[in-house]
């Protein structure tokens, strides 16, 4: 046989001397000496990836990116035209009530027309970034006008406790917000509404979009707005502002209540403070019996805190007489909460007061006072249940008074102990 060509046959390792130089002087890696650095050259591939100068120089890109599409976004969103055709209630769909809305929204978000409000702000409150953008917008239009008329800007015009003057754009935006909420019955609210609660003179503006005039659909939306973004004590200006006259105003008008306004007022009760003080109070002091019994059925569905309801109770009875008052007293009595003897007492010298009165009293009053011994009787002392037993013997009702005095007679008097309420 003729010999082999080994001439093309691959050596199947390097000489002994080679191997032995190299590394550790093991003849032969492993695979895992072999995996440990692949991982490693991978590890390092990877940092060098993700060094800190290329994140930074990634973020950079992303931003000019963004940068440019919003840009190109704004150049197409912002119309020229400044005027919003409004389209009959019966011929919107749903759709171009959408873009509608939008379109209030785009033109209040665009720099060069927004809202300027710098002017009346208060400057010992917190400024956002919001209010420093605007004041470097109201800053630049004084500039302007300056330039073309040649004198400063007033910042406060009209006469003196008149409120403070709005700029014309704000003016034209808001009166084109108003129209949309006129007419609004679902959807997205426009972003120049939803930032009302968050300024600071935030009535001067909402009485640009006429309340008044808002479909019940968006009293109710903003009532949630208000309510949920505001403190108490803002909340309580846009319940009486808004809410108040709406209410009275459907009532005279109408004879019934609106289901959406119906639905505000609950919404309102989640601020059981603002809602007392700016609804439920100024509305005892001259309210129909109808106006009192829808109220009611508002407070007796609604859960109220224990101190707001006492409270609440407390300066209802010490109000002048109503009917309606009455019937307000009695719904919050029937919630059996337990009450402070402070309030307890208030109720008792409440009844008390009509010893000497020498008019009839209505039905209503019998029916609260009941309610009050039913759920009470055992909170009052023995002073309080003679005297109320000697008021309903001048001021007796034939069915009503003797439920009355067999509740009196069957409670047992209080404990004797400091009470004291903190609202």
């Amino acid at each position: 046989m003729g010999k082999a060509d080994t001439k093309d046959t691959k050596v199947r390792h390097s000489p002994l001397h080679v191997d032995m130089s190299q590394g550790s002087g093991l003849l032969r890696e492993t695979a895992k000496q072999k995996a440990s650095r692949t991982t490693k050259k991978t590890d390092a591939a990877e940092e060098e990836f993700i060094d800190s100068a290329t994140s930074r120089r990634i973020l950079q890109m992303a931003r000019d990116q963004q940068r440019e599409l919003d840009e190109e976004e704004r150049g197409q969103e912002f119309p020229e035209d400044d005027d919003v055709e409004f389209e009959d209630e019966d011929e919107e769909e749903d759709e171009e009530e959408y873009e509608e809305y939008e379109d209030v929204q785009q033109e209040f978000m665009n720099p060069e027309d927004a809202a300027l409000y710098a002017k009346y702000f208060n400057e010992d409150e917190p400024v956002s970034l919001a209010d420093k953008i605007m004041a470097k917008i109201r800053e630049k239009e004084e500039e302007e006008q300056y330039e073309r008329t040649g004198q400063a800007p007033a910042t406060s015009q009209g006469l003196e406790g008149e409120g403070v003057m709005l700029p014309p754009k704000v003016i034209a935006v808001y009166e084109k917000v108003g129209e949309l909420l006129s007419r609004y019955k679902s959807g997205k609210l426009p972003k120049a509404f939803k930032i009302v609660p968050t300024l600071r003179n935030w009535q001067d503006v909402l009485y640009v979009t006429d309340p008044g005039n808002w479909s019940p659909n968006a009293v109710y939306e903003g009532t949630k707005m208000f309510v949920s973004n505001q403190q108490a004590k803002e909340a309580q200006k846009f319940i009486q502002m808004v809410l108040l006259e709406r209410f009275k105003e459907e009532i005279e008008e109408k004879k019934t209540l609106n289901y959406h306004v119906y639905r505000s007022l609950k919404k309102a009760l989640y601020k059981p403070s603002a809602f007392f003080k700016g609804f439920l109070f100024p509305l005892a002091e001259q309210c129909t019996l109808k106006e009192a019994i829808i109220v009611s059925s508002i407070l007796s569905k609604v859960s109220i805190p224990t101190l707001h309801s006492a409270a609440a109770l407390m300066r209802l009875a010490e109000m002048p007489y109503s009917g309606p008052t009455s019937l307000f007293i009695k719904v919050l009595l029937d919630k059996k909460y337990a009450l402070p003897y402070r309030v307890v007492d208030a109720v008792v010298f409440h009844f008390m007061r009509f010893a000497h009165v020498e008019e009839a009293l209505p039905v209503i009053w019998h029916q609260s006072l009941l309610v009050f011994a039913q759920r009470y009787k055992s909170d009052i002392t023995e002073d309080q249940r003679d005297a109320l037993l000697d008021v309903i013997k001048v001021k007796n009702h034939p069915k009503i008074t003797p439920e009355i005095r067999r509740e009196l007679i069957s409670g047992e008097s209080r404990p004797i102990v400091d009470d004291e309420m903190e609202v």
